[in-house]
């Protein structure tokens, strides 16, 4: 069956780093468009960044760029985020996703790994 398993997440200072890591399984990952996203206490979730399937293209959220990467390995069917210069307002849980498609919403969601960054 599908899973998406997220590791990586943790508790850190301000102004550390941690990298996260989705390792996918079930189904074709290069054809899926790969996403992060993550949602704090009391908000939604919001999208943080997606990397096409074969990793020419990355979008990021206004709030993380030029802090965070994401990347994938098509043959180890991982996408990762790495995340500098963390601040108390990147404190949430982190999904991963796939998409199947260019546009709309994601098909598949992992569990969710907890990040903390302590001011």
């Amino acid at each position: 069956q599908v899973q998406l398993v997220e590791s990586g997440g943790g508790l850190v200072q301000a102004g550390g780093s941690l990298r996260l890591s989705c390792t996918a399984s079930g189904f074709t990952f290069n054809r899926y468009v790969m996403g992060w996203f993550r949602q704090a206490p009391g908000k939604e979730r919001e999208f943080v960044a997606s990397v096409t399937t074969m990793g020419y293209t990355v979008r990021y959220a206004d709030s993380v760029k030029g802090r965070f990467t994401i990347s994938r390995d098509n043959v180890k069917n991982t996408v990762t985020l790495q995340m500098n210069s963390l601040k108390p307002e990147d404190t949430a849980v982190y999904y991963c996703a796939a998409r199947l498609g260019q546009y709309g919403s994601y098909d598949y969601w992992g569990q969710g790994t907890q990040v903390s960054v302590a001011s």
